[in-house]
């Protein structure tokens, strides 16, 4: 099966693909969308084979979407709009319907992810992203592992301290835990996640990184100790 979704702000439009994907036994539509912000919130905690996008969009265009999402899944790109077509195949988009579009049409189109699916699962799978995207306020940040040094718990939300820089988001320390590569980043206090790459010294109840300390929980410690001798 190949999970989707669509992101097309007609609702008339979006009825139509809707009825398509539902025609087509190897597509599951997870969910549906009005706006690419709504969706690229749906994305931080959902992973999705293929997007179905249409390029004008209230609040952020279909374009501008493609450019700041950090793991790009295939995408259909759907508009009434050609002048897109060379823009979007840069973005590397596996189609372009032009609407109207058939279902014939359509269909074409999904065979090519088909087969992409399964030339590529095996490559996808093994690749580590090297960042990620966060929202803070209403921008869209993208940050490289590399460059945090350590995150600390505040309630639902987060503060993310970098080298030379701090973000405040509204993410918990379970989420990052989710998402940080494991192996590069351990939690070694309840409120506390470092980068393991970048930490200094250690002692027994606190470690150093970035000139900060941070306390090392009783309960983190052992697994610490392992990971921070083995790096």
């Amino acid at each position: 099966m190949i999970s989707c979704i669509v992101i097309e702000d007609q609702m008339p439009a979006r009825k139509i693909l809707q009825r398509y994907i539902g025609d087509v036994n190897e597509l599951d539509l997870k969910g549906s969308f009005s706006n690419a912000l709504d969706a690229m919130e749906y994305l931080r905690n959902h992973q999705i084979d293929l997007i179905f996008l249409d390029i004008h969009l209230p609040k952020l265009s279909g374009i501008d979407f493609l450019t700041i999402l950090n793991k790009k899944p295939f995408v259909i790109i759907t508009t009434a709009f050609p002048d897109y077509a060379l823009q979007g195949y840069e973005l590397e988009v596996v189609d372009y319907l032009l609407k109207p579009f058939s279902f014939e049409r359509f269909l074409k189109a999904v065979v090519k992810v088909e087969r992409l699916t399964k030339n590529t699962s095996t490559s996808a799978e093994s690749k580590i992203p090297e960042s990620i995207l966060i929202k803070e306020g209403y921008d869209f940040i993208k940050l490289k592992f590399d460059d945090i040094t350590y995150i600390q718990a505040d309630g639902d939300y987060s503060h993310i301290f970098c080298k030379n820089k701090k973000h405040h988001v509204s993410y918990s320390l379970k989420y990052w835990k989710d998402k940080l590569p494991v192996n590069q980043f351990i939690q070694i206090h309840r409120s506390y996640i470092v980068n393991l790459q970048l930490v200094e010294k250690t002692s027994s109840n606190y470690i150093e990184i970035n000139q900060a300390k941070i306390p090392l929980g009783r309960v983190y410690k052992k697994k610490f100790k392992e990971a921070f001798s083995n790096r």
